[in-house]
């Protein structure tokens, strides 16, 4: 590995904002904010607008889609599927 060429890997804090939750874990990003953790250290903090604890996916606040009353609608609106046998199919 050359030297100077890669940026310093070191500890950091990711604050997340939304959810009042911050983590220490290391990482390469820089910030000229400090904080003061809970072992004494100060540490470099980056604010982020989604972490996991906000993120609705890992919250289980994430909406999902209804995908059968969306194909019962449409048959109801257009009728059901016509049968294929006896039909040639384009190949």
């Amino acid at each position: 590995m050359q030297q100077d060429k890669h940026p310093d890997y070191r500890p950091v804090v990711f604050r997340d904002r939304a959810a009042g939750y911050a983590f220490l874990t290391r990482s390469t990003a820089s910030s000229d904010e400090t904080i003061e953790w809970d072992d004494g250290e100060t540490y470099p903090v980056v604010d982020v607008e989604i972490s996991s604890q906000s993120h609705p996916f890992y919250t289980g606040k994430a909406r999902t889609v209804d995908s059968e009353g969306r194909i019962a609608r449409f048959e109801r609106r257009y009728g059901g599927a016509e049968p294929t046998a006896g039909r040639e199919t384009d190949r």
